[in-house]
């Protein structure tokens, strides 16, 4: 079995158009369901390092529904993973172990949705941090190169200082 590698590229503007891209695809498949479509994860953070997997959120209105769509998500080139560990998610990557997209469906309402929301409008407004977390994640995958679980691992303590930090900053917006 070939380990999918940590690898970490420069900040790519051509990601946000990768997006629009994928947003239309979904948006004609969920288009029954769907409530609203987001780039989330690092490659929708301007100026920082990211493994180059676009990360994008559909929010919809029935969460059990989704698993109906899971054969038009297969033509896409996705594979239907279920929860995969987070409650209430429907998760979809592309590629096996070079992955290009990942899809994760939350239903209208969920925290989860406005967690993901927050962590990306907070780095986006404070570049130091953004940064911080750059610099983070660069030096994750030079040392878990072949490791993933690792990687994410290393990463989770910054992670919560800043959905802490983003809930607190969204609250005044």
């Amino acid at each position: 079995m070939v380990k999918r590698k940590v690898e970490i590229k420069e900040y790519d503007p051509q990601w946000k158009q990768e997006y629009e891209k994928e947003k239309e695809k979904l948006v004609g498949i969920f288009s029954d369901i769907v409530v609203d479509i987001h780039h989330i994860g690092s490659t929708a953070i301007p100026k920082i390092k990211a493994k180059p997997i676009i990360d994008i959120m559909v929010v919809v209105e029935d969460i059990n529904k989704v698993d109906e769509y899971n054969e038009d998500m297969i033509e896409l080139g996705y594979t239907p993973k279920g929860e995969f560990g987070i409650e209430n998610r429907r998760f979809f990557p592309k590629g096996e172990n070079e992955r290009s997209h990942h899809v994760h469906v939350f239903p209208k309402g969920d925290p989860e949705v406005k967690k993901h929301l927050n962590f990306r409008d907070y780095l986006r407004a404070h570049p130091k941090e953004a940064r911080q977390y750059s610099q983070l994640k660069e030096v994750l995958a030079a040392k878990y190169y072949y490791n993933i679980d690792k990687y994410i691992e290393g990463k989770n303590d910054f992670i919560q200082e800043i959905d802490r930090k983003a809930a607190k900053w969204a609250a005044q917006q």
